[in-house]
């Protein structure tokens, strides 16, 4: 699994790479306007259901059947659940497009419902949204290649094809942007490009296995209920980070037109650990924990589970650290450039910082939430989605109410408060559902691990901290500066906490499973 999971981070850290030109490429375009405002309405809004109908809630249903199928060795069975599931959730995705395009008016009204009623924003959401609806459909049918492609151990080149969506991204930005009237469309045309572009290198690569799904529309076919009975749960504990988001974006239209903007960077930049690590192991740990259920396996489901956890926090607690003593560096480095201004940078780091207090659990999450999904238990993650969903508004309302009030300017740092803290209780609620039910025993040796951890947190500090103070302000650097102080500051961190996990008796073979 450690190799698996190394062979995801690496081929996810290539589109991360590709994201971050991307986001900068924006940054310096377009800055943080009402226009991009917009563009992240119309973004998110498919983004979430791409979390429903593809590798969020689809995925969680779907593996597991698809791996139980495998074990038992009946292709026959297997390409013919392959065929009614491909040809149901063409269908579905398709009449849920046509909806929201058709309704597109409304739906940005609902999630800009704040917004001044002068404004352009909720407008230009709708046309927006228009564009980037039909990216559902082709995303749906790029993640059910993908499913399958991990459930034969494929996990390189569906991690790599996110690369394809931001480079599709950037062309837009630059061959289309001065054709249009308002440049920030283009960011819409490009993600339906990518949709499309990454459905053409997946579907091909799943015909190399032999694999061709042929779209057989029969929702009363037993495989199909099947996927449907344990996909309708989880489509809120699947995707609860991205429904907090949701609320977080209906809160934003309250603020200042730039607030959607300021969490849109934030949270771009705490996929970053999330993405490489905490979704990699999720993705690796699901098709494992699958097959150990089948075969009735259960200390071998409990190990792999502990290893997960382990090397989540192992991984998870020094990159939130880091965003969280690097929130501003980072982002002068990354994106304080063209139309993005000193205040854009400030108010970023703000909601960086806050945010990054989640990020671990975040990424706890993604391992836990396999657990059930193996197990074809959906119901019990859906308990605490809903939990953490109503917890979330209510924080949201406690932070944001007075800080609008008071005329904070960064208001929208409540918001980012309270999806993180939002976080923290559903990996919370996860793992003591676990624990309850016996699913999951811990391994001997945690008191240990998370002393390592700890020790090492410690030492980051210092030496991050030490290279902060030498720098000062980073705006005020060239931007060549700033790079090299923000590398200087990573490294610094990074190899403090290495030497201080290895001084402690951490070696690679801890790392095995």
């Amino acid at each position: 699994m450690l190799r698996s999971s190394a062979v995801f981070s690496a081929m996810t850290f290539i589109s991360r790479i590709a994201g971050y030109v991307r986001d900068a490429v924006q940054a310096h375009l377009f800055g943080a306007g009402p226009a991009v405002s917009a563009f992240v309405v119309a973004y998110r809004i498919p983004n979430y259901l791409r979390r429903i109908f593809a590798e969020g809630s689809f995925a969680s249903a779907f593996v597991p059947v698809l791996s139980e199928l495998k074990q038992r060795g009946d292709p026959e069975a297997m390409q013919d659940f392959l065929d009614h599931v491909a040809g149901a959730l063409l269908a579905i995705v398709i009449l849920v497009s046509g909806l929201g395009m058709l309704a597109a008016p409304w739906i940005a009204e609902l999630f800009l419902l704040f917004a001044a009623p002068d404004a352009q924003t909720v407008p230009l959401a709708a046309e927006m949204l228009r564009v980037t609806f039909p990216y559902l459909t082709f995303i749906s049918m790029t993640a059910l290649a993908g499913a399958v492609l991990n459930s034969f151990k494929q996990f390189g080149l569906p991690a790599l094809t996110p690369v394809l969506h931001n480079l599709m991204l950037i062309g837009a930005m630059l061959l289309l942007a001065g054709y249009m009237d308002v440049p920030e469309k283009a960011l819409a045309w490009g993600v339906l490009a990518a949709g499309i572009a990454q459905m053409l290198v997946l579907w091909p690569a799943m015909g190399r296995l032999g694999i061709r799904p042929r779209f057989r529309f029969n929702l009363r076919h037993e495989g199909v209920r099947r996927v449907w009975r344990l996909m309708l749960p989880t489509i809120f504990s699947s995707s609860v980070a991205q429904v907090n988001l949701l609320v977080g974006t209906v809160f934003a239209s309250l603020l200042v037109p730039a607030a959607q903007s300021w969490l849109y960077y934030s949270d771009r930049l705490t996929e970053l650990p999330l993405g490489l690590f905490g979704v990699a192991i999720g993705t690796v740990i699901l098709p494992q924990l699958s097959r150990h259920h089948a075969d009735d396996d259960a200390d071998g489901y409990s190990r792999s589970l502990d290893w997960g956890l382990r090397t989540v926090l192992l991984v998870g607690m020094p990159a939130a650290l880091g965003l969280a003593l690097l929130a501003e560096p980072l982002t002068a480095s990354l994106f304080r450039r063209g139309a993005f201004t000193d205040q854009d940078t400030r108010m970023v780091g703000y909601a960086l910082m806050a945010m990054s207090v989640g990020i671990p659990t975040f990424m706890l999450s993604k391992v836990l939430l396999p657990a059930f999904y193996a197990r074809q238990d959906t119901r019990t993650p859906m308990r605490a989605a809903v939990i953490t969903v109503v917890a979330n508004v209510v924080l949201t309302v406690a932070f944001v109410t007075p800080l609008w009030m008071a005329g904070f300017e960064a208001a929208h740092v409540g918001i980012a408060g309270a999806t993180a803290l939002a976080g923290v209780l559903n990996a919370a609620l996860l793992w003591r559902y676990l624990r309850r039910d016996g699913i999951y025993r811990a391994a001997p040796g945690w008191a240990s691990w998370l002393l390592r951890i700890l020790a090492g947190l410690a030492a980051m500090t210092a030496a991050v901290l030490a290279v902060r103070t030498h720098v000062g302000d980073w705006t005020d650097l060239a931007m060549a500066w700033r790079w090299l102080w923000l590398l200087a500051a990573i490294a610094a961190g990074a190899a403090a906490y290495a030497v201080v996990l290895v001084a402690l008796g951490l070696r690679p073979r801890h790392m095995r499973h």
